[in-house]
């Protein structure tokens, strides 16, 4: 018996989706780690990408609130569209506080963007194979971008915390972000806009060091960013 529980997850689902959106309204303040933060200074770290990579956030966020609230009017009942939601509640709940913790401690924002990227996985693969441009789809943006900056929190603190220095630790998450994203979007063999996202993020960590004195991640993004592609394109083909 389904009781209240599918639509209130729905419901749940919803107002979760609009704090997460609305969470960079209350820390105006966070523009990025800040160097001092790490016991070794990160400048220009090369793993970052460049700064309009980010503006991808205005469509994952405008994206996830037209899928929940589609799934909210047209499968609040829905057993697949229930299954997505209960692991994507988890993640835009912690999302919902990510900026606050990444204010106080890159240790602790790696962390949880890291649970946030496990259970964002975990809603895609629960995605609905209907209505996929109201489900899978914007949940792909979601966990393909995560899947980025997760690997992006950890060349952080390898290079801030002096574990390495800054171009291998690059070299080292650069090829991890790679790596997770063409086995994700192997294995799930649908949803291509995770994909799209890993390869955003990619490119614009090699856009971010095209003139620096780190080329080689430029060379090893793009390796990566082509890795990725394949089967992104294969997820791309009808049926």
């Amino acid at each position: 018996m389904q009781g209240p529980l599918r639509p209130f997850t729905a419901l749940l689902c919803f107002a979760l989706t609009l704090s997460f959106a609305a969470s960079p309204f209350f820390v105006d303040s966070f523009a990025g780690f800040d160097p001092s933060q790490f016991p070794v200074p990160q400048d220009n770290p090369p793993v970052q990408p460049a700064g309009y990579a980010f503006a991808i956030w205005g469509l994952i966020y405008f994206w996830l609130i037209l899928g929940a609230g589609w799934g909210l009017i047209k499968a609040m009942r829905d057993g697949a569209w229930h299954d997505m939601r209960l692991p994507l509640c988890v993640s835009l709940a912690l999302g919902t506080g990510w900026l606050s913790v990444a204010v106080l401690s890159p240790v602790c924002a790696s962390v949880l963007i890291w649970a946030m990227l496990l259970s964002a996985l975990a809603a895609l693969f629960m995605s609905p194979a209907r209505d996929r441009v109201w489900a899978a789809y914007p949940v792909g943006l979601y966990a393909g971008w995560l899947s980025g900056a997760s690997c992006v929190s950890l060349g952080l603190l390898a290079a801030g915390y002096g574990y390495l220095d800054q171009t291998t630790a690059a070299l080292v998450f650069v090829a991890v972000a790679a790596g997770l994203g063409t086995f994700v979007q192997a294995v799930l063999g649908r949803a291509p806009t995770y994909g799209l996202a890993v390869i955003w993020a990619l490119s614009a960590v090699a856009v971010a060091n095209w003139q620096g004195e780190a080329q080689i991640v430029t060379y090893v993004a793009l390796a990566g960013a082509g890795l990725v592609a394949l089967p992104t394109l294969l997820a791309l083909r009808p049926g």
